[in-house]
């Protein structure tokens, strides 16, 4: 697997090879440097930290900043760590790119969803709501909740409440173009996530 950390710019729209327009998300991916390495002989399992994005030293953590210098590299913003097969292929210091992914390749990209505060169940779940004919005393509740003998709501039913600012994960996806001088990554579709929102771009798990 093959991944990258990065912020999403914008959405704006391109033309293909055949003058159609294309729909696509602009990401600014990396550089990310590899901060530690885990090995199934110290870790019990495979995989790498990364770290991306630039912060002052003052906004960095006594244990964070330890982490860092003790494996000789520089402050990040964000850290992440990506599982692997193997990653003997990588060293500790080494900078990931967006040239790892090409045109035409399916990713998964995984980013915040946007925080719309409580909302009620319409907004929430899609309900359609009461009759709004003259004299109807229901027009954006909920109806009936289930049982009434139990005298208490049973868990998982739809109810007004928080919506967004979830994990939210965009799968197979297709990378239109890769500008490796800009470090951005042009995929077709929308990315969940407002825009400067931290992104993980990965290869997809469904479509190779």
């Amino acid at each position: 697997m093959k991944a990258i950390l990065g912020k999403k710019i914008g959405m704006t729209q391109i033309y293909d090879e055949k003058g159609r327009i294309v729909p696509v998300t602009l990401i600014e991916a990396g550089p990310c440097v590899v901060v530690q390495k885990r090995t199934r002989a110290t870790d019990g399992y495979e995989a790498i930290q990364v770290g991306y994005g630039n912060v002052r030293p003052k906004l960095v953590n006594k244990p964070r900043a330890g982490h860092f210098k003790k494996f000789g590299v520089p402050n990040r913003r964000y850290l992440r760590e990506f599982r692997l097969q193997d990653a003997s292929q990588y060293e500790v210091g080494q900078e990931i790119k967006v040239d790892i992914f090409e045109a035409g390749q399916k990713v998964d990209i995984v980013g915040t969803s946007k925080g719309k505060g409580f909302q009620g169940g319409m907004k929430r779940h899609n309900f359609g709501g009461g009759p709004n004919s003259h004299g109807s005393m229901s027009h954006r509740v909920p109806a009936s909740t289930g049982a009434t003998d139990t005298a208490r709501v049973f868990p998982g039913t739809l109810k007004p409440g928080h919506m967004g600012h979830a994990r939210v994960t965009a799968q197979g996806l297709t990378v239109v173009r890769v500008d490796s001088e800009r470090n951005l990554i042009l995929v077709k579709g929308s990315v969940p996530g407002p825009n400067q929102g931290l992104v993980t771009v990965r290869t997809s798990v469904k479509k190779r």
